[in-house]
């Protein structure tokens, strides 16, 4: 199925259904009396976040959703019948926006979160209800309340504890093919990963945690270049970063810490939250250069570098454990932080 992270959608709640007029008529009854019952609620549109769905494609096609109208009241105290609401399935993660506006409705961040996107209409009064000492026979009644209607944009960010990221062609597919059971697509030609891919890193049996590969990013990314901008929004829930650099000596001559700087400078013009993350550089390919670590120490010290650095090779799996085991420990300590400050 291919990978869809974002959608636009209308939502119509039901219209309430209209009170009646009606008065009682029965043999040996004189003067029977009001008798119209009220009009049914319009049914209301739900959002509700599904651990088993992983993509927006079904509302790519199925933009327009419509809730049940409420049922008139109708005669002899009957009351209309209340519209069925309707639920729409999204994936764990996603945001729902206004379309016009873009402020936030709702962050379904866990599985069978919900939330109301729009309301069904009230439904009408009845003449039953205006009935009282001084009006008796009264023919007033209610229409149906119209529901509501919204331009809705879905946006889906991934839910992964650590993101990958980097330029086209480091391998961060391989590393994450090296580190979890996922299998994402690698070859030797930039831009083979076209969507995000999750993959879940397992240290032992009652430790692991959840990575993120998305496209490779190059200069320019946060005004659109390359591939990697569309998906940048899946680093956001993130709570570490994997900056893998390839440390293979490039054709072009091609200065590894200036690029590390420009992708830097690429996650603050996208979102200076995202650039203000935990980021940690992992140098791969180190099985292809015979001074690996020398290389990679030169390039830590011209970046001035203070966070942890790693030297792996991803093709083999030399220390991509080790990675991992550290992205654990850092994961752990950030949510004892962090209960501890609840607390």
């Amino acid at each position: 199925m291919k990978f869809i992270d974002e959608a636009t959608i209308e939502v119509h709640a039901g219209k309430g259904g209209d009170g009646s007029a009606a008065f009682r008529r029965a043999k040996f009854v004189p003067r029977g009396g009001p008798a119209g019952g009220d009009g049914g609620r319009g049914g209301s549109v739900w959002a509700v976040a599904d651990r088993n769905i992983n993509t927006l494609v079904d509302y790519r096609f199925a933009r327009i959703h419509r809730a049940e109208a409420g049922e008139n009241g109708r005669g002899k105290d009957q009351y209309g019948a209340a519209g069925r609401d309707i639920e729409l399935r999204v994936p764990v993660g996603t945001l729902v926006k206004d379309a016009l506006d873009g402020a936030l409705i709702a962050d379904l961040a866990r599985d069978g979160a919900r939330a109301l996107l729009a309301k069904g209409g009230q439904g009408g009064l009845g003449n039953l209800r205006f009935k009282s000492s001084v009006n008796r026979a009264p023919r007033q009644f209610t229409r149906g309340e119209p529901g509501e209607s919204r331009s809705l944009a879905l946006e889906l960010r991934v839910l992964a504890d650590v993101g990958l990221l980097g330029l086209p062609n480091a391998g961060k597919s391989t590393f994450l093919r090296a580190v979890s059971a996922a299998r994402p697509k690698v070859a030797d030609y930039p831009f083979t990963t076209l969507s995000p891919s999750l993959g879940v890193a397992r240290i032992a049996h009652d430790a692991s945690f959840v990575l993120a590969d998305i496209p490779g990013l190059i200069e320019g990314a946060a005004e659109g270049a390359g591939l990697g901008h569309q998906f940048l929004r899946h680093l956001s829930r993130t709570r570490l970063l994997l900056h893998l650099v390839d440390l293979a000596p490039p054709e072009d001559g091609a200065d590894p810490a200036r690029d590390v700087r420009a992708i830097a400078r690429e996650l603050k013009k996208y979102d200076p939250a995202l650039h203000r993350k935990p980021r940690w550089l992992v140098f791969n390919k180190a099985d292809l250069v015979p001074d690996a670590r020398a290389r990679a120490r030169a390039i830590v010290n011209a970046l001035r570098w203070k966070a942890p650095w790693f030297l792996v090779s991803a093709l083999s799996g030399r220390g991509c454990r080790e990675v991992c085991a550290a992205a654990f420990a850092c994961l752990f300590k950030q949510e004892k932080t962090r209960t501890r400050r609840a607390a």
